[in-house]
């Protein structure tokens, strides 16, 4: 299937009360036989903006048939237009469950809800709009946290604001709120120049060794994942956390 018909997929679906109700829609054929995860969900994190080459687009859909191979769901900041839009299609046409974390705010204005006297929210979803289950939250900062608890597992694709939240779950690791992997897909090298950075962070004691190993990077979304699977946690945190979610459970 090429980029382009990903986003002419006519999708109704509907949202009650936060319960996702599977629509009926054509699945997308599947190259590889389909593999067990570790992982239930997943959270990427990627541009509004599709990028100047094709090899950013053919990632974000390569990565979305991963995913579906292994059985993995989607958790992203919902969407459908540029690097976003491909992956969560991919995802979607797969038959796999995406859910979109999005702030009410930036929720386009076509998209309605309607609360009944029984607490019944209907959704309707139409081609341009965000696909799979619909996450309405406050804010940008909530938006994060939410994405965060319900994946077991973090992807970075290229992506301007990916980069503040790439930053902020690699420090999220580091101070010991979770021990979940952090890749980044390295498409073209992309992030080169960013892992010299943290490189040159190690050199000048910004940095431990060990805090280093908390990112993990790959070429291609096959061998991101597979890395994924296999990383174990090395740095010390510096809060550990049970007593991190604790402290959490005062608040």
């Amino acid at each position: 299937m090429c980029p382009a018909s990903l986003y002419h997929q006519p999708l109704v679906h509907f949202v009650r009360c936060g319960t996702y109700i599977e629509p009926v829609r054509g699945k997308m054929e599947k190259d590889t036989e389909t593999k067990q995860s570790k992982f239930k969900r997943i959270c990427v994190f990627c541009g509004s903006s599709p990028g100047n080459k094709a090899s950013y687009k053919d990632a974000a859909i390569d990565l979305g048939r991963e995913l579906v191979s292994r059985n993995i769901d989607l958790v992203y900041g919902g969407g459908s237009i540029g690097l976003m839009g491909l992956i969560s299609q991919a995802v979607y046409e797969g038959g796999r469950h995406v859910i979109g974390v999005i702030p009410k705010t930036l929720m386009p204005r076509e998209y309605e809800s309607v609360l009944s006297d029984d607490s019944v929210c209907i959704a309707l979803q139409l081609t341009g709009e965000t696909v799979g289950e619909v996450k309405a939250v406050a804010d940008m900062h909530q938006r994060k946290a939410e994405m965060a608890k319900r994946s077991d597992a973090f992807i970075a694709l290229p992506g301007y604001g990916t980069l503040e939240e790439l930053l902020e779950v690699i420090t999220w690791a580091q101070l010991g709120i979770h021990d979940k992997p952090v890749g980044l897909l390295n498409v073209d090298g992309y992030y080169n120049t960013f892992l010299s950075f943290i490189d040159k962070a190690v050199e000048e004691g910004f940095i431990s060794p060990n805090a280093r190993h908390i990112i993990v990077s790959a070429p291609t979304p096959k061998e991101l994942v597979k890395k994924m699977e296999e990383y174990f946690p090395q740095h010390e945190r510096i809060v550990s956390k049970l007593s991190w979610e604790s402290e959490q459970q005062l608040h």
